[in-house]
């Protein structure tokens, strides 16, 4: 008995320390920083100090930072990526294939000059590799531990390629994104030190306590508490603007809990603010003038916005967020976005907005891993994006769901070739179209599908609870995937393998009719390589839809409703059958049409032998 007893409690005693070594944790960074601007010469100079704590159970001897700065130069790796890729790299980087690189003037590269790195008070060794700096500890991290690094360093303000930069396209003169000596994130998979070459990003949550200095004139646009709006130009009625003998004003910006810290600075920059019932308080920075004439007209849509999107996928969790007119497009950071501020309709500038500001549900407050698994940021923050616009600007004609648009996109780019598996990292797909599918689209056509696989109401229910386990969090697929299975009930690895990882499609046919007195028999076929359920629907000549859901035995489980009618369930579709057959209690003269998804959420590539309309 003693030596069972034993036996149990050492299985007990290393069972819980391997659960504790694979326990999830996350890194904290809290930055405080003193920032210098010369304006005329779009430079500045930094200094910060960086607490960080090891909250992994691994000994830290080397910390990873990025210099995003260093990439926008000529002969950089990102310019070197454009170079190979020609006219098939992202269009913002290059003009008739030719990289906008090459061309960068000496005095407007992007340049981040690192004078010296602290850890402790004490001086440490560092190494530059282009984007990535490596900083060689003194004292090694322990884990449950704290470092205090700070640093120096002087930075020159790149022209506006990607992103960040001067002078951008609509005259605004500084967009600050991804712009001081930044802490990569560790984790389970080691450091996401990840060379940048345009795409994304990914980093620890972290405090900030920033103070700039820049010309009194200007007014800045941030992701953040603006903590003395009285002293500076923009945010208040007041014209007392306190300025230093050089003639520069200091603000002061906190933010608690965000992945980063972005802002932009014009001369003429206007602020309009609103605060949404629920929160969160809006900002609008940007240039007043009839090109941005929209925003105004946007506002109750922003509104609106916030609203369904608290409602459906959770609670917005800061106080503010901003929209900064600035960048190159649209790019989300912390409480704030960048984005082009000129719009053909309030509706084109509204989806902007919508796009940048679900962000902060999928990149921000669901920080997934996006340089690994950009299909779940920008996929899912498409899916929301779509969600919200379809309410707020309904289709001029009906559509079968708000996703259709996207599906039959996907449908025809598969047919160019050119497709490339979700899987792969953000910065090494070999073409930009490529990559906005793999990620935009199937990111979210994986939610879709799956709202086709397990019902709407089994998704919705997916979506709110992953909010709730993993907010303020770094969840991955797998994280996902238990929830969705968990919710319905249903295998879905299967799904989440064939649609992420390979670029096998679903094509599924009606391949022949039998009708009998009082019965039809049809037999349907898999002519595609990724296999699915099946919702076969019946359209009677009285108006009546009926569903017959065809479950796929590697489910296990079927679906038992749908926002799209009652269903009946069927005997399972082996996964290596070919052909099914189904008889439905209609004869020919009962029935007006019937076919394999009515709800058009199947992204079948060849939906034309999925219908008949029976004559």
């Amino acid at each position: 008995m003693v030596r069972n007893f034993l036996s149990i409690a050492l299985i007990l005693v290393f069972g819980l320390g391997f659960s504790q070594k694979g326990a999830y944790y996350q890194q904290k960074a809290k930055y405080k920083m003193d920032i210098d601007v010369d304006a005329a010469n779009f430079t500045y100079n930094g200094k910060q100090s960086i607490q960080y704590t090891n909250n992994s159970p691994d000994q830290l001897d080397v910390i990873y930072m990025h210099l995003y700065w260093n990439a926008f130069k000529s002969g950089s790796m990102m310019d070197q990526r454009v170079r190979n890729q020609g006219k098939n790299s992202d269009k913002r980087l290059q003009k008739d294939g030719v990289s906008r690189l090459a061309s960068i003037p000496a005095d407007q590269e992007g340049k981040q000059n690192i004078h010296w790195i602290k850890q402790n008070g004490k001086d440490v060794k560092f190494e530059i590799q282009e984007t990535i700096m490596k900083v060689y500890l003194n004292e090694p991290l322990k884990p449950n531990s704290t470092t205090s690094l700070s640093m120096e360093w002087d930075a020159n303000i790149p022209m506006q390629i990607r992103r960040s930069g001067r002078n951008n396209s609509e005259g605004v003169d500084m967009t600050m994104t991804q712009w001081y000596p930044k802490i990569s994130e560790y984790d389970y998979d080691g450091w996401a030190a990840f060379d940048y070459l345009g795409r994304e990003f990914h980093a620890p949550f972290s405090d900030f306590d920033v103070t700039i200095k820049i010309d009194k004139n200007y007014v800045i646009g941030a992701g953040g508490t603006l903590e003395n709006p009285f002293d500076v130009k923009g945010y208040t009625a007041s014209t007392d603007i306190k300025a230093d003998q050089n003639g520069k004003a200091t603000w002061k910006w906190t933010a608690k809990n965000i992945l980063d810290f972005a802002w932009a600075a014009d001369r003429d920059y206007s602020v309009d603010q609103f605060t949404v019932l629920g929160g969160p308080k809006v900002y609008f920075v940007y240039q007043k003038s009839d090109k941005t004439k929209y925003w105004e007209e946007a506002k109750p849509y922003v509104t609106k916005y916030f609203q369904i999107m608290n409602a459906q996928f959770g609670q917005y969790a800061w106080p503010s967020y901003s929209f900064i007119q600035g960048g190159d497009g649209g790019m989300e950071y912390g409480m704030c976005t960048m984005i082009l501020g000129e719009a053909r309709s309030v509706k084109d500038l509204c989806g902007l907005m919508f796009h940048e500001g679900s962000h902060s549900w999928y990149q921000q407050m669901l920080a997934t891993n996006e340089s690994v698994r950009p299909w779940m940021d920008e996929g899912f923050t498409s899916y929301a994006e779509a969600y919200v616009s379809n309410q707020l600007f309904p289709p001029a004609k009906p559509q079968p769901n708000p996703f259709i648009g996207s599906i039959n996109s996907y449908i025809k780019f598969v047919k160019t070739g050119k497709e490339e598996p979700a899987s792969w990292l953000g910065d090494h797909h070999d073409d930009g179209t490529a990559y906005t599918f793999a990620s935009y689209v199937k990111g979210e056509l994986f939610l879709v599908e799956l709202g086709y696989i397990m019902g709407e109401q089994n998704l919705a229910k997916t979506m709110k609870q992953y909010y709730d386990e993993w907010s303020m969090k770094h969840p991955t697929d797998r994280d996902f995937i238990h929830i969705a299975q968990q919710v319905s009930g249903m295998d879905l690895k299967w799904f989440h393998n064939y649609w992420i990882n390979t670029t096998k499609t679903i094509d599924y046919a009606i391949k022949n009719v039998k009708y009998d007195a009082s019965s039809t028999t049809i037999t349907l076929t898999n002519n595609g390589t990724l296999p699915m359920p099946v919702d076969f629907n019946v359209l009677t000549k009285d108006r009546q839809v009926l569903t017959y859901h065809i479950p796929l035995n590697m489910m296990h489980t079927p679906k038992t409703k749908d926002i799209y009618g009652p269903i009946s369930v069927m005997p399972y579709w082996y996964w290596t059958q070919k052909d099914y057959e189904i008889t439905v209690p209609f004869n020919k003269s009962q029935i007006q049409a019937m076919g394999i998804d009515f709800s058009q959420r199947l992204a079948d590539i060849n939906p034309a032998d999925n219908i008949i309309e029976v004559k």
